[in-house]
């Protein structure tokens, strides 16, 4: 019975942890992101990779480049949409880039 309920319980834990960790934390700040720097693209690795192009992120202390790369998508058909920040109530928030 005991070995059973600790059983439940770690994986009650454990799917909370993976929930948590679904949802990316909302980044807000007051300073707008500098301009985009242009890249060049380096030839795909293979077919059906696609480029997603680099952002400018937020380090908790000033923003810092993350370079585009090449991605092959998760499955058929899928689209990236890129990263990019949003000005909202005078302070300016990353919406993370995802495959849909």
């Amino acid at each position: 019975m005991f070995t059973t309920t600790k059983k439940i319980v770690a994986s009650m834990i454990f799917a909370g942890l993976l929930s948590a960790g679904a949802a990316p934390a909302q980044i807000s700040v007051r300073i707008g992101p500098p301009r985009p720097l242009v890249e060049r693209r380096v030839s795909p690795p293979g077919r059906g990779y696609v480029w997603i192009n680099g952002y400018q992120r937020w380090d908790g202390n000033r923003y810092v480049w993350t370079p585009g790369r090449w991605e092959l998508p998760p499955r058929p058909r899928a689209r990236w949409q890129q990263y990019r920040w949003v000005k909202r109530h005078g302070e300016w928030h990353m919406e993370e880039g995802r495959w849909r």
